[in-house]
């Protein structure tokens, strides 16, 4: 017998290391050729890395939440013949596609498709012991892969024993909880003491968000603007072109026609349309128009980035935008995808709310956040009429932005929402 090495592999362009996320295997557990055993991030995504040897693991390099450099050993394991480590680029041609698990702005370079692994039989059910012992009011430990076959299957993970590590729960298991007609845990009935207190151990793309976030509220100065857009008209505009449109034709929301008045408003102040280098002291204008779209996903808040804004029409706009969130939702968006922007539009309009404080995507220095549409009475001059009013909250960054350059943008993006039709005027 012999030992294989696997190392970390060569996940990108300019990756020097990568985040390890999940496990799929434990020391002892025989592994086959082309299984997955574990996933890594990098830039806010996930990577599967498969076995490129049949055998039986000896050795865990990292812990999940750990940072594992290039190269570093990852996994050993026990093989038939002499053993040794993979060749140079073996690994790196295995990989899974890149699969993105939670966002703020950025994903893992596309790698090819791995094989996946052959499924195995259904087990056995848990001995009755286990399944008293499962805890439902625990929070699930499963990949992301798998939470999202449960939630097209409409099954409760909470529900679901896992017998992978940790109690994680795999394919096979939810493959067995499905076969035997997804029998429910009974609840627990009657009021009792919780004393329970569980630790979430930040990992992952949830730890990214974590650093962008403080990144950018600790480096910008954010100054918010929040302003009335009467919306009346445009929505009037946008049911009557919802009802024309032809079938191949995207419904339209209110973000197209944001994203059109966005263009417009930044040839007029292109220092809005820009990103900050704050290292080097430059700011960067940008003539692409390259809009973010902050998208809540399963995984956490992902910004696919619709390219070249101001070269795309209302229904070229809807539709990348439609394309761009199903992705991200599902997890495929790709690196490019979600990379690039140079200013970002956030809407919380569908939850409600009066205002928001959005804080900026940096290194960008302007967003956009959308508020709720609502019927309001507004005075005419002679009597109150019912208009839908909606708010625009936007921040900036106030190194860059004066107060008023950015209260005389929000300004332009209400007259050209409060008067349509200057939208589609070209020139």
């Amino acid at each position: 017998m012999g030992e294989f090495i696997i190392k970390m592999p060569d996940v990108g362009e300019g990756v020097a290391e990568a985040e390890l996320v999940e496990w799929h295997v434990k020391p002892g557990d025989p592994v086959r050729e082309d299984m997955v055993l574990a996933a890594v991030m990098t830039d806010k995504a996930t990577v599967e890395i498969p076995s490129p040897v049949s055998g039986k693991v000896l050795w865990l390099g990292a812990d999940i939440g750990d940072t594992v450099a290039v190269k570093a050993p990852l996994v050993r394991i026990e093989v038939a013949g002499e053993g040794g480590e993979p060749p140079p680029d073996s690994v790196p041609e295995a990989l899974a596609e890149a699969v993105l698990e939670e966002p703020v702005a950025v994903s893992a370079p596309t790698a090819k498709a791995a094989p996946k692994p052959e499924k195995a039989e259904p087990s056995q059910p848990p001995a009755p012991a286990a399944r008293e012992a499962h805890d439902i009011s625990k929070k699930p430990l499963a990949s992301p892969a798998v939470r999202l076959r449960a939630k097209e299957s409409g099954v409760d993970l909470r529900q679901v024993i896992g017998t992978g590590p940790a109690g994680r729960i795999t394919h096979e298991d939810l493959d067995l909880f499905i076969s035997r007609g997804a029998e429910p845990v009974p609840p627990q009935v009657g009021l009792a003491r919780k004393t329970a207190v569980e630790e979430i151990k930040i990992t992952g793309l949830r730890r990214r968000i974590a650093e962008k976030m403080s990144l950018s509220t600790s480096r910008i100065p954010h100054i918010t603007y929040v302003e009335e857009v009467d919306t009346t008209a445009l929505e009037e505009l946008r049911a009557t072109m919802n009802r024309d449109r032809k079938p191949d034709q995207p419904k339209l929301t209110i973000l197209p026609f944001l994203m059109r008045a966005l263009v417009k408003a930044v040839a007029e102040q292109p220092g809005v349309n820009a990103t900050f280098d704050d290292h080097a002291g430059i700011i960067h204008r940008h003539a692409a128009v390259h809009i973010g779209i902050a998208t809540q996903t399963p995984a956490g808040l992902t910004v696919p980035v619709v390219r070249h804004a101001e070269a795309r029409t209302i229904w070229d706009c809807a539709a990348e935008l439609n394309r761009l969130a199903e992705a991200a939702r599902s997890g495929t968006a790709t690196r490019d995808e979600l990379t690039g922007s140079t200013i970002t539009i956030s809407s919380l309009g569908a939850l409600g709310g009066i205002a928001s404080t959005p804080v900026i995507n940096h290194p960008e220095v302007a967003i956009i956040g959308v508020n709720k549409i609502a019927i309001r009475p507004v005075w005419d001059g002679t009597q109150f009429v019912p208009r839908k009013i909606m708010n625009l909250s936007s921040s900036f960054d106030h190194r860059v932005i004066d107060g008023w350059d950015a209260a005389t943008f929000v300004q332009r993006l209400k007259t050209l929402l409060e008067t349509p039709a200057l939208i589609f005027v070209e020139g």
